[in-house]
């Protein structure tokens, strides 16, 4: 395969600020698809105790069904941590049960967006409930955070189980005959990842997947000299 399609492997490629800090002003990726005062979140963030929230995110193309949508906002409350949840507008308005937002109190912060590598950089983090999108996944097993998948579609699936089975960072949740998962697996899925045997375990492995992203990135990584060959083939 090699010799008729050479391929260079290059990665994570994540601001340089959050791994190896070798690229000046490198902290953001400069792009985002909605407006946010990102104060909001780490304000709040920086208030909670350190590794006491779930951040729950699923992507910007994620769309939960109404009844998924009260499952997760009833599993969420349930498990009793503080959560971060960036949940669209329209499903904001028309999913989420009634009373909802007023019942949680500071428990939990509901937002349309968020500036997802700040969070999940903030030390408040303990927990990613996410779709397994491949930049999500990315972002967490750099920053070291474990994580609940909830996968979607596409490669959401395959996504979930590297996350739980070979990276062994997280759990996948169960889904029913109808589709749904439902409160008492999200979370039983969040208190073991929070505060189980085996979350302590995703804690070690995390720790150890962020420690080979800052080594292939960095001098001499894996990373940067498969960057360098690259560079070569067009100066030399």
């Amino acid at each position: 395969m090699a010799k008729s399609c050479p391929v260079l492997t290059i990665g994570p490629t994540i601001p340089s600020f959050y791994l190896d800090s070798r690229i000046q002003n490198d902290n953001g990726y400069d792009l985002n698809l909605f407006t946010l005062d990102k104060s909001i979140c780490i304000n709040w963030l920086n208030k909670k105790p350190e590794r006491s929230v779930v951040y729950v995110a699923f992507g910007s193309m994620g769309c939960l069904a109404n009844k998924q949508v009260e499952e997760l906002a009833w599993g969420l409350k349930k498990s009793s941590f503080y959560f971060l949840w960036v949940i669209r507008d329209t499903e904001e308005k028309y999913k989420l049960p009634k009373g909802f937002v007023d019942e949680i109190g500071d428990k939990g912060l509901i937002v349309n967006w968020s500036p997802q590598i700040e969070v999940l950089s903030n030390k408040a983090l303990g927990c990613f409930l996410t779709h397994a999108g491949w930049n999500s996944t990315i972002e967490a097993l750099s920053l070291e955070v474990p994580m609940v998948a909830m996968p979607q579609w596409t490669d959401q699936p395959m996504d979930a189980k590297f996350i739980e089975d070979v990276s062994k960072v997280g759990v996948r949740v169960g889904v029913d005959g109808d589709g749904i998962v439902r409160r008492d697996d999200i979370e039983s899925c969040i208190r073991e990842v929070m505060e189980g045997k085996s979350g302590r375990e995703m804690k070690i492995n995390a720790k150890k997947w962020r420690d080979l992203a800052i080594e292939a990135v960095s001098e001499g990584g894996t990373s940067d000299k498969n960057i360098d060959e690259f560079i070569s083939k067009f100066t030399t």
